[in-house]
């Protein structure tokens, strides 16, 4: 996926943003999403009701732009997101495989 999104720059985008200036496009993006899901699953409600498919697919473009932006950052950075993701599953494994399963607020 990373490599995708930089052949995408390197042909469509010109260069990458700055990582301040990604940084706050992604905080941006993960507004939009929260704002779709509060109103798809919380309280609040759309001006104008799009039916449930249209609701999933714009909560699914927010993520997928989240995703673009999080590969923007991490091509800047050279760092390896599926290294990395291995390496906090692995973390997370060793930190919290039997906390979950004991957890009486889960089990209810």
């Amino acid at each position: 996926m990373q490599q995708a999104v930089d052949l995408w720059i390197k042909q469509y985008g010109i260069r990458y943003f700055n990582e301040m200036t990604n940084t706050l496009i992604l905080v941006e993006e993960v507004g939009e999403l929260a704002r779709h899901i509060s109103r798809t699953y919380g309280e609040q409600s759309y001006k104008n009701f799009p039916d449930q498919d249209k609701s999933q697919e714009m909560i699914r473009e927010e993520l997928a732009d989240i995703q673009f932006v999080l590969c923007c950052l991490a091509n800047q950075m050279q760092i390896d997101l599926d290294a990395a993701m291995q390496e906090s599953l692995s973390k997370k494994t060793k930190r919290d495989k039997d906390r979950h399963s004991k957890n009486p607020k889960l089990l209810a």
